[in-house]
């Protein structure tokens, strides 16, 4: 029991370094996954593609994504009920996705013991929101893009009905 009285800090920090290093990993992998499906996608993308076709691309992207978060937050859920840190895995997966977010208002905590490990979880959940994010800026740019030259094909054809000598309205 001396063990559980006197938590040692360099043993939570290793064990929480390895599974963030763990989840940013497999956040990597994942994210190159959708960004290629999204590209492979993106690349059969004309100007006769229909708005429900793009709208249904970008909906499966965020699912994707979504899913991927929900994955990596089981990594670190499921060694936390495995180990009987948290004693349940409902209970384990609500705090690690508070973690995750960082929302932190939970009723849920880890055992002094372990209680380094919230705030890695928090880290994790920070760089892999922020990877996220990028990834978004850079897909909702791919259609900024494509409105844009929709919009230009709309006015050129807009103009090349109008009558010679009259002003566009």
């Amino acid at each position: 029991m001396e063990h559980l009285s006197n938590p040692n800090p360099l043993f939570e920090i290793f064990v929480g370094t390895v599974f963030l290093i763990a989840v940013i990993f497999v956040h990597g992998v994942g994210i190159r996954r959708i960004s290629r499906q999204f590209s492979k996608s993106w690349a059969n993308v004309t100007s006769t593609t229909p708005h429900w076709r793009l709208n249904l691309m970008l909906t499966v992207t965020i699912a994707a994504l979504a899913t991927l978060h929900f994955a990596e937050t089981l990594i670190w859920a499921v060694p936390l009920y495995v180990r009987a840190i948290i004693p349940s895995m409902r209970d384990s997966y609500y705090y690690v996705l508070e973690s995750y977010t960082t929302l932190g208002e939970g009723n849920v905590s880890l055992p002094a013991r372990w209680r380094l490990l919230g705030p890695i979880i928090g880290m994790s959940g920070l760089f892999t929101f922020g990877w996220t994010g990028s990834v978004l800026v850079s897909i909702m740019t791919d259609f900024g893009k494509y409105d844009m030259l929709q919009a230009r094909r709309e006015r050129v054809e807009e103009d090349k009905g109008e009558p010679e000598g009259r002003p566009p309205h």
